[in-house]
């Protein structure tokens, strides 16, 4: 079933709020996925930086001293915070790739979450109050964000097999639904260069998207290009560095509400997502239609 939020703010005063209103929004959406819970977080960044942030199944191992060991390997200054089983690397943008490449040498078991100049995600098996409680999501600033609440359907409860998904720089997706065709064009994928790290047709969603985006496409028509090569019903919620964007197939049988007003746009999968958000009351709300694409990019 799968329950998903979104916010992307146009009102700069509320960034301090987004991590908050995000967590209540998740929360809200518990029972529609109990098993796995997932938020991304964007940020407006630091010229010339870059963030990694990876998983760990033993953090306290892995974790330490990697800061030093990653920078000696890739002969730049790489800051760490570690945030329970995951950790943000703060680095030089232009040595962003070479981190990812030197992580497997280093940590080979450490699992990158995201990788961008603004991007930030956080995933964990369990309920999203505790995924949001473990890395005190209600305390984090941004720009705009999506969360996910997972009901697991075609494959294993597992922190990779969560959402959000993340194949490009400051890219990510969530879905409520299911690909029919995901293995197809997985293969598809793989053969221009595309990796996977799990069997999830959201996976594959993401990449297709990040393809896309790779060979030119603006974020709308990357997303208009799901609904003739994607088949399945879906509703997906996707972040770029600037940009959030909605979709879903042409029959739209996932459940589907945004708002909008002079503040913020939202999402939710239920209107009950959004009723704490401030000014709800005058926002402009409605249900998504079948095949139609909408995003906003600052």
């Amino acid at each position: 079933m799968c329950g998903i939020v979104g916010l992307f703010l146009k009102d700069a005063s509320l960034e301090p709020k987004l991590g908050e209103m995000l967590t209540e929004m998740l929360i809200t959406m518990t029972d529609r996925g109990p098993d796995s819970a997932g938020i991304a977080i964007y940020s407006r960044g630091h010229d010339g930086h870059a963030k990694l942030t990876v998983q760990s199944a033993n953090p306290d191992t892995d974790f330490d001293g990697l800061a030093e060991k990653l920078g000696a390997a890739i002969a730049a200054k790489v800051k760490m915070a570690v945030k329970d089983t995951h950790a943000v690397f703060d680095l030089p943008l232009d040595r962003l790739e070479a981190a990812r490449h030197a992580l497997r040498d280093i940590a080979p078991a450490i699992k990158v979450m995201s990788a961008g100049e603004g991007i930030e995600i956080y995933k964990e098996v369990g309920l999203p109050k505790d995924v949001a409680a473990r890395f005190d999501v209600s305390k984090m600033t941004g720009t705009h964000g999506i969360g996910h609440t997972r009901m697991a359907t075609e494959s294993a409860v597992t922190t990779m097999g969560a959402h959000p998904f993340s194949t490009g720089a400051d890219q990510c997706l969530v879905h409520n639904g299911s690909l029919s065709n995901h293995n197809s064009v997985r293969r598809v994928l793989k053969r221009a260069g595309m990796t996977f790290e799990t069997e999830n047709d959201t996976e594959v969603a993401a990449a297709f998207i990040s393809h896309k985006l790779q060979e030119g496409a603006k974020l709308g028509e990357a997303m208009e290009a799901t609904l003739t090569d994607l088949d399945g019903f879906f509703t997906f919620v996707v972040g770029t560095k600037n940009g959030f964007g909605v979709v879903r197939d042409p029959i739209a049988c996932k459940p589907a509400v945004m708002a909008e007003t002079d503040q913020y746009v939202a999402f939710g999968s239920e209107y009950r997502a959004m009723v704490m958000l401030p000014g709800i009351e005058h926002a402009r709300v409605w249900e998504p239609e079948p095949a139609t694409v909408y995003f906003w990019e600052r």
